[in-house]
């Protein structure tokens, strides 16, 4: 099969999908991997590492898309990308489909073949394509509140951890998963006193046996969240339903019972936040205020820390990119059920069932859904 790792084109993001070790593994299964020009230098891969690995350099995206089969991507398209769908494309990346229609509707309309790592989900229904930068974007996340909670970046100015005789800082997580169980390790670890609330009593069980430090753990409702935020130092929003938008558990009334210079970093803005002011932004522009608290909001946090963050991605993605590339995205999908539940357009149907209900659209499961493109000849059964 013919792979494309094009550039990523979305503002401050330094993440490439596939650095050159994955590449040896595709051209050793005999694959042809074509790289655009500079992919990986942001994460620190230059093109000779490339072609020593045994990939094809390319100097433009359009090339790069237009001789693939299947294009492995970091992030979503972007709106100058969508030209480059076409029916016979197999499209591998992070979508996040129910928090953007405009893509949606563009996936549906070029007809690509979209797997989302996102929705990819495991028999013990874990998400192993978006646990890794889950876990860079929870690490991230407690770093973040540290830095904007000094007084020159627009914080309260207080000390994560405090100091003898001064309290150390109070931090919110909304969401015991992989972001939010993530975030208060490194909270905790630099002396934070953290609450985590969840709705899932074993998670909340589970953490509070194997986390250390000055942790607090709250059944997650309106009651339990109104309470504690009004103390709160920051807040970090990662709540995640799979596929779906995130629901918004802190609103716009709510926001004025934080104290003043407060900070909220919702992780989960990529499906649309859970904080109802909570908007996207970038790493150039990275924060805005509203009534007196300082949000954060960038939907593409690990890639601030690009080498890292594409060295865990490919580690997860590599086993499912060969199954595809050497299978075929038909027989592939067919045969393991995690992998389908990552299909979330095909042959102009959307396959999964939250993204449908968010934008109202007709839904066909993933079965069904393989015999459109079969129907339509666009990949073989």
């Amino acid at each position: 099969m013919n792979i494309g790792i094009p550039k990523e084109i979305k503002v401050a993001e330094y993440r490439v999908s596939v650095p050159p070790s994955t590449v040896r593994e595709s051209v050793n299964r005999g694959h042809t991997v074509f790289v655009e020009s500079n992919a990986g230098l942001s994460s620190g891969f230059n093109d000779e590492e490339y072609i020593c690995a045994g990939a094809a350099i390319m100097d433009s995206a359009e090339e790069v898309w237009s001789n693939s089969d299947m294009i492995i991507k970091v992030k979503e398209p972007q709106p100058s990308e969508y030209r480059l769908l076409r029916p016979d494309l197999i499209l591998f990346t992070y979508l996040h489909l129910a928090a953007d229609r405009q893509l949606t509707y563009a996936m549906l309309d070029s007809g690509v073949t979209g797997i989302a790592y996102e929705t990819v989900e495991d028999s013990q229904r874990r998400l192993p394509l978006l646990e890794p930068m889950s876990e860079v974007a929870g690490r991230m996340a407690a770093q973040v509140v540290s830095h904007y909670l000094e007084r020159q970046q627009g914080g309260r100015g207080v000390l994560m951890g405090g100091v003898p005789g001064v309290a150390a800082a109070h931090i919110v997580i909304l969401g015991a998963g992989t972001v939010g169980a993530n975030a208060a390790k490194i909270a905790l670890g630099m002396g934070a006193r953290v609450t985590l609330l969840d709705i899932d009593l074993d998670r909340l069980r589970y953490l509070d046996d194997v986390l250390v430090g000055n942790l607090n753990t709250l059944y997650s409702n309106q009651i339990n969240i109104s309470r504690s935020i009004v103390t709160a130092d920051a807040l970090i929003g990662s709540v995640l339903i799979t596929g779906a938008r995130a629901p918004m558990l802190v609103t716009r009334d709510m926001l004025p019972s934080m104290p003043n210079g407060s900070i909220i970093v919702d992780v989960a803005v990529d499906q649309g936040g859970c904080v109802e002011t909570t908007k996207p932004t970038t790493h150039s522009d990275p924060t805005f205020v509203i009534d007196g608290v300082l949000h954060y909001g960038v939907t593409n946090m690990p890639g601030a820390v690009p080498r890292t963050s594409s060295l865990a991605l490919a580690n997860a993605t590599l086993p499912y990119a060969l199954k595809i590339a050497d299978r075929g995205a038909a027989d592939a999908l067919r045969a393991d059920p995690a992998l389908l539940k990552g299909l979330n357009t095909a042959a102009g149907r959307c396959a999964h069932p939250a993204v449908a209900d968010t934008f109202q659209l007709e839904y066909v499961d993933g079965m069904q859904a393989l015999e459109y493109l079969a129907a339509d000849a666009l990949l073989p059964l």
